[in-house]
C-alpha cells in the first residue's frame, strides 16, 4: 500500500469521526436550548385557560355584548323619540345628532349600567348551562365550583379593565362634546356665572371676585390680598379682570383700572394703572362650578383638581372626590355581581331561570340605587367620599359570600 493512499484514508476516517461527534453533540445542544426556553411554556395561555374556560369566556362575553346592544338600542329609540321635538325646534344637524350626541350617549350609558349588563349576562347563560345539565357534568367530572369561577373572573378582568379605561380617560372627553350639544340644541341651561367667589391662590394670597362670567372669561369687582406672617402687606383692586385665552402660559390674566396699596410698616405706597398683565394661580374652571362638571375631567385631571382646590381652602370638592373614587369602585362591581349571579343560577331547577333573572335584576337595581344614595349622603351629609363610593361594594361583598357558600359544589 502506498503512503499517499494511507494518508487519504486516515483523512477520510478523521472526517467521519468529527462528523459523528457533531451529530452526537446536536441533541445535547438542542436539549440545553429547550431547557432554557422551558419558562416560556408558563406564559402560554393554554397553561391557565383550558378549553372549558374558553367555552365559558366566549359565552360570557358574547351574552354581555348582546345584552348591551339590545338594551342600548331600546334606550336610543326612546331617547330619540323624546328629544325629536327639541332637535327639530333648534335645527340640530344630523351629523351633530349622530356623532356629537349619540356617539357619546352610547358609551356613557353602556359603561354606567355595565354592572347590570354583567349580572344579566351571567344569570342568562349560566342558567342555560345549568338547564342543559352542563354544570352538573362539569361538577361530576371533578371540577369544583371554585375552579369553575376562573373563566368568569378572567372575563371580569377584561370587562373591568375596559370599563375603568372608558370612565377614566375616554368618556370625560365625550361628556364635554355632549354637554356642548345639549346647550346648543336641547336648551340645556348651564351655569355660566358665579357671584362672590373667594379663593386661596397661593401662599398667603386670597382673591375675591364679585361677579364672574365663564362665557367671556371676564370678572368684575376683583381684589387680591397678600399676607405675610398673618399681616396684610398688599391690597390690589381692579374694576375688571379678563382671562387671556390666546396666551401660551396658563393662569394669564389682564386687570383693568387697577390700584395697589402696599403696606410698609407705618407707611403706605399706592400705585395705579389703566391696564396690567399678571399671572394669578387660578383658571376660569376654578371659579364657576357647573352641574356635572366632575364628569368632564379625566381621573388624573380630577386628582389634580381636588388637590388644588383643597390647598385653596375650597369646600366644593366633595362631588369631585366621590366621582374619583366611584370610578375605581365601579370597576370591581363586575367581580362581585358575577359571583352572586353564578352562585344563584348554577343549580338546575324545574322553574327555569325566570325567578333568578328577576332576583338578579332586583339586586342590580339595588346596587345602582345604593350608589346614588351614598353619593347623595356624601355631598349633603358630610359622609366620607371614599366610604360613600365603596359602601355598595362592601354590602354586596357580604351578599356574594353567602351566595357562594350556598352554591353547588
Amino acid at each position: 500500500m502506498k503512503i499517499s493512499d494511507t494518508a487519504s484514508r486516515m483523512k477520510t476516517w478523521r472526517r467521519k469521526a468529527v462528523g459523528a461527534l457533531h451529530k452526537q453533540a446536536e441533541p445535547v445542544k438542542k436539549l440545553h436550548l429547550g431547557h432554557r426556553l422551558r419558562f416560556l411554556q408558563r406564559l402560554h395561555p393554554r397553561r391557565y385557560v383550558s378549553l372549558l374556560d374558553w367555552y365559558i369566556i366566549k359565552k360570557f362575553i358574547g351574552t354581555y355584548i348582546f345584552s348591551i346592544v339590545l338594551i342600548i338600542s331600546i334606550a336610543i329609540v326612546f331617547d330619540f323619540n323624546d328629544n325629536l321635538s327639541k332637535f327639530t325646534q333648534y335645527h340640530a344637524p344630523w351629523h351633530a345628532i349622530i356623532f356629537d350626541y349619540y356617539a357619546n350617549f352610547i358609551p356613557y350609558y353602556a359603561n354606567l349600567f355595565s354592572p347590570l349588563f354583567v349580572f344579566i349576562a351571567v344569570i342568562f347563560f349560566t342558567s342555560k348551562l345549568a338547564g342543559n345539565s352542563e354544570i352538573i357534568a362539569m361538577l361530576a367530572s371533578g371540577v369544583s365550583f371554585k375552579r369553575l369561577l376562573r373563566p368568569y373572573m378572567v372575563s371580569c378582568i377584561l370587562i373591568s379593565s375596559l370599563s375603568f379605561y372608558l370612565s377614566a380617560y375616554v368618556i370625560p372627553h365625550g361628556n364635554v362634546i355632549k354637554q356642548n350639544f345639549d346647550a346648543l340644541y336641547r336648551n340645556s341651561k348651564r351655569l355660566t356665572t358665579a357671584d362672590n367667589v373667594m379663593l386661596n391662590v397661593g401662599k398667603g394670597s386670597v382673591i375675591y371676585i364679585q361677579h364672574f362670567s365663564s362665557n367671556d372669561k371676564r370678572g368684575y369687582g376683583f381684589s387680591m390680598d397678600k399676607f405675610r406672617d398673618k399681616k396684610l402687606v398688599s391690597h390690589l383692586t381692579a374694576s375688571e379682570i379678563q382671562y387671556d385665552t390666546i396666551s401660551e402660559a396658563k393662569c394669564h390674566w389682564t386687570i383693568t383700572n387697577w390700584k395697589v396699596r402696599e403696606l410698609r410698616g407705618l407707611k403706605e405706597h399706592i400705585s395705579t394703572g389703566a391696564q396690567k398683565d399678571t399671572l394669578i394661580q387660578m383658571e376660569p374652571t376654578d371659579l364657576v362650578f357647573s352641574k356635572g362638571q366632575q364628569e368632564t375631567f379625566t381621573s388624573p385631571e380630577l386628582k389634580e383638581y381636588i388637590t388644588k382646590q383643597i390647598n385653596r381652602g375650597s369646600g366644593n370638592v366633595v362631588q369631585y372626590e366621590v366621582e374619583y373614587h366611584k370610578r375605581i369602585a365601579a370597576s370591581f362591581a363586575s367581580f362581585i355581581l358575577t359571583i352572586i349571579g353564578a352562585s344563584l343560577s348554577s343549580r338546575k331547577r324545574k322553574g327555569g331561570m325566570g325567578l333568578y333573572l328577576g332576583i338578579g335584576l332586583a339586586l342590580s337595581f339595588i346596587y345602582i340605587m345604593l350608589q346614588t344614595v351614598s353619593s347623595t349622603f356624601a355631598i349633603n351629609a358630610n359622609f366620607p367620599p371614599i366610604l360613600a363610593a365603596w359602601v355598595p361594594n362592601i354590602i354586596f361583598m357580604v351578599v356574594a359570600y353567602f351566595c357562594y357558600r350556598l352554591a353547588p359544589n
